[in-house]
């Protein structure tokens, strides 16, 4: 269209468009946890806003003590990420013995994780900024942002306009997936409920199903039951906030179809006879020591240090074992440092040298992480 012409490889259209659905589904998550979540007041961000500050700390400057001044010192971002899905998932391998305060501590540490590497990817692997395309990104965000405090509440316009500030964004030369979070940032939280009324009509429905019944044994319900089951359908839909509702929708696509199709074109490395002298490249080194190393210390030693002095305040039946335990976890880099390591190297050297050690690395801090809060949460009695 006139001057803005788009045109990308597949695996830019999936690290560029497809991946602006997975930051959305991320901006959302970290809004509602501000909002309404483990993170809406200082009390309970301190613990995991500390521990996620020295997670991306102690990586980075281990990443840096390795490729300082070399072509690959620009990987920096790669070992501060990490994957919340992923962890999730392995923490997840401990069923009930994972108390719930840990699945909150990790889940909240890893939402501020993804939001410092946002700032990051935003700040820092953004070249050749056109200010033209950035002012219209900044006026339509605007326009965004008044559909919010209108309390529009139909998602409709916020996926038109973003679709329209997907293109501004990427024309830019700040990465396109950072529309995701701002359309993400806009869609409204809160929703206006009359709970009184919600529980009339609700009740209402269902007294109509009850009395619909026909007394005979019949696999269809009847006309009447049809009509309350809408009924039902349509108030539980009115009192969910636009913000749930995009989640419902968007996150089983990210999790199920956007993520993987993410891993398999970007993953996939080819294992050859060097790949033992891979493992010892500088770039590679600082992945896995980053990841494996810096992660559960940077975290452990932010959240002692935190405690000492009287800045955080650690839940209750948790213990520094089951913290370190968590950093571990939070080594699993996997997606996110995939994909600053896309946006870091052009050199497919450096490039292969980089997911070598994130996949190893992720490997190993789920191995670890496991291993470690197996050990200390037998010790805590959980």
């Amino acid at each position: 269209i006139g001057s803005f012409l788009i045109d990308k490889p597949l695996i830019l259209w999936i690290n560029d468009g497809l991946m602006a659905l997975f930051f959305f589904v991320v901006g959302l998550e970290i809004k509602r946890e501000l909002v309404a979540g483990e993170l809406s007041s200082v009390k309970k961000a301190a613990l995991p806003a500390a521990a996620a500050l020295g997670g991306v700390v102690v990586p980075a400057a281990i990443y840096l003590a390795f490729n300082a001044g070399t072509p690959s010192e620009r990987g920096w971002g790669i070992p501060m990420a990490t994957d919340i899905a992923f962890s999730l998932g392995v923490l997840a391998l401990l069923g009930k013995r994972a108390p719930y305060e840990l699945k909150v501590f990790l889940t909240a540490l890893a939402i501020v994780d993804d939001l410092i590497a946002l700032l990051v990817i935003a700040l820092f692997y953004t070249h050749d900024i056109n200010l033209t395309a950035l002012g219209y990104a900044a006026g339509l965000m605007g326009v965004l942002t008044m559909l919010n405090l209108a309390q529009v509440r139909n998602l409709v316009p916020y996926v038109l306009l973003g679709l329209v500030l997907w293109v501004l964004i990427l024309k830019s030369g700040v990465h396109a997936t950072i529309a995701g979070v701002l359309v993400a940032f806009a869609v409204p939280v809160r929703n206006v409920v009359d709970s009184r009324k919600f529980v009339e009509d609700s009740l209402h429905a269902i007294e109509t199903f009850k009395a619909s019944e026909t007394g005979t044994y019949n696999d269809l319900p009847s006309e009447g039951q049809v009509d309350a089951i809408h009924d039902l359908s349509r108030l539980a839909y009115s009192v969910q906030s636009p913000l749930i509702r995009a989640e419902l929708m968007i996150h089983p696509w990210t999790t199920y179809f956007v993520v993987p199709v993410f891993g398999l074109m970007n993953a996939g490395i080819e294992l050859h006879g060097s790949v033992h002298q891979a493992l010892l490249e500088r770039t590679t080194l600082g992945v896995i020591l980053g990841l494996v190393i810096g992660k559960p210390v940077g975290i452990f030693l932010a959240s002692w240090l935190g405690v000492k002095l009287k800045l955080v305040q650690m839940p209750r039946n948790f213990t520094y074992g089951i913290v370190l335990g968590a950093g571990a976890l939070a080594g699993i880099g996997f997606t996110m440092s995939l994909f600053i390591s896309e946006l870091a190297f052009k050199d497919p050297v450096l490039l292969y040298d980089a997911k070598l050690g994130i996949l190893t690395a992720s490997a190993v801090s789920a191995i670890l992480g496991l291993l470690l809060l197996k050990r200390f949460l037998r010790k805590a009695g959980t």
